[in-house]
């Protein structure tokens, strides 16, 4: 796990870069494509989906490794070849990942975060899942496992196919010609974010479309169809943790109101979106049906909580770099710790961005846990012996975050009777 943190000490500032020079380009054409909560919520959920894998949180029912050392009737040297058929492996074997993902009930609860932004951009390549607690990838590589490719080939690969399906998260790329028949590109990746009938479960290829091609699933982007963006069960809330588990919690109440016990068994086997008859009729869910025309997620804000919520979130950032450039020099227990404070804020300021009556409780808790954790441990884990008023500085921004809290809820969030809760 202390690798995969130093791999995001350089990923993250050159996906920020990204980000700025998107968000810049919009801005100069006139053509803008990010909004603030959205964006914010956007980053945030990266940042839970790092903190749970940095620290190796969930259950692994098969391990690469074990499948390597019982299955592989090879013992191959590491030749540039070998690099070139692990990563075609790779792609073929997140190709099928991806689209059980998008068809079977339980599975899509781990990538419906991906999906739920109603806009598109560099900053919803970051929606990605804590609910991925089982993990079972594994079972896809069982080819590589057969064919002997080293677990060291895998483990340097999988970060690099994973950072590499970012840069197609944008609407100002056109399509690009030749490479169209062998790439995922941004208007293929539009299509498959999108919510029209035509685009629904298209292009599930990661890096290589052919598998799209060969296997039935390709659609092209079409002129008279412009690509609408989020999920047909809209989220209605800026918070990813929530996000991340809304469509689980519904998995749960129908298969507990369901009168069939077969129903309860396979409702978590069945297509996405199948619910038991009975429970549809009395407890129907509304799902969008005109594209075209529904009612995005919005709250009402004051220019001060975008201002605040944009603060939150650098300061949130470089806390979680830190941490990854600490990393080898901070107990486990203490990672844990300054996790969990992190976690915490992220459900925090995004409730907050929601306008939830009880983010007031989390702000002020937040809050005065960090200066707590900080004062009692004699600073903010080791941050003094890099910068000699680091701590301080930590204290000071939960001091800001436990009266801006009370201020967003209390005082400004009274003068709003129409915020929504």
């Amino acid at each position: 796990m202390e690798s995969y943190a130093q791999a995001l000490l350089y990923a993250i500032p050159f996906f920020t870069l990204l980000l700025i020079v998107e968000i810049a380009y919009g801005y100069f054409v006139k053509d803008q494509k990010y909004k603030v909560f959205d964006t914010v919520s956007s980053l945030s959920s990266g940042f839970t989906n790092i903190l749970k894998d940095t620290l190796g949180l969930g259950v692994v029912l098969v391990s690469y490794p074990f499948l390597l050392e019982y299955l592989a009737i090879f013992d191959i040297q590491v030749t540039w070849i070998v690099w070139v058929i692990a990563f075609i492996v790779i792609d073929f074997a997140g190709y099928w990942n991806h689209r059980l993902s998008h068809k079977i009930n339980f599975f899509w609860n781990q990538h419906v975060i991906h999906h739920s932004s109603e806009e598109f951009n560099l900053a919803c390549a970051l929606r990605q899942p804590i609910s991925n607690l089982i993990g079972y990838f594994a079972l896809f590589l069982i080819p590589a496992a057969i064919f002997g490719v080293p677990n060291d080939v895998i483990l340097i690969l999988a970060p690099i196919h994973l950072f590499a399906q970012f840069w197609y998260h944008t609407r100002h790329i056109n399509k690009m010609g030749w490479l169209e028949y062998i790439l995922v590109t941004p208007s293929q990746h539009r299509v498959h974010h999108a919510i029209n009938p035509e685009y629904i479960d298209k292009n599930l290829g990661q890096i290589l479309c052919i598998w799209d091609r060969w296997f039935g699933t390709f659609q092209e982007e079409l002129e008279s169809v412009p690509p609408q963006y989020g999920v047909l069960k809209p989220a209605h809330t800026w918070n990813p943790v929530l996000i991340n588990f809304q469509h689980l919690y519904r998995l749960i109440k129908d298969a507990w109101r369901t009168t069939s016990y077969w129903d309860k068994l396979r409702i978590w086997f069945m297509p996405t979106g199948w619910r038991p008859k009975d429970v549809a009729a009395k407890y129907p869910i509304k799902i969008i049906e005109d594209v075209y025309n529904f009612d995005r997620y919005k709250t009402d804000s004051s220019i001060a909580l975008k201002i605040y919520t944009i603060f939150q979130l650098v300061c949130t950032l470089l806390l979680l770099l830190f941490m990854f450039y600490n990393y080898s020099n901070i107990e486990f227990d203490y990672l844990l710790l300054s996790s969990a404070l992190l976690f915490i804020g992220v459900y925090g300021y995004t409730s907050l961005m929601d306008g939830s009556a009880y983010a007031v409780w989390l702000e002020v808790f937040r809050g005065i846990t960090g200066i707590i954790v900080t004062i009692y441990l004699g600073g903010w884990f080791g941050l003094d012996n890099f910068i000699s008023f680091g701590s301080s500085m930590v204290i000071l921004y939960f001091v800001i975050t436990v009266f801006a809290g009370i201020y967003f809820t209390q005082i400004e969030g009274a003068k709003k009777p129409n915020i929504v809760l």
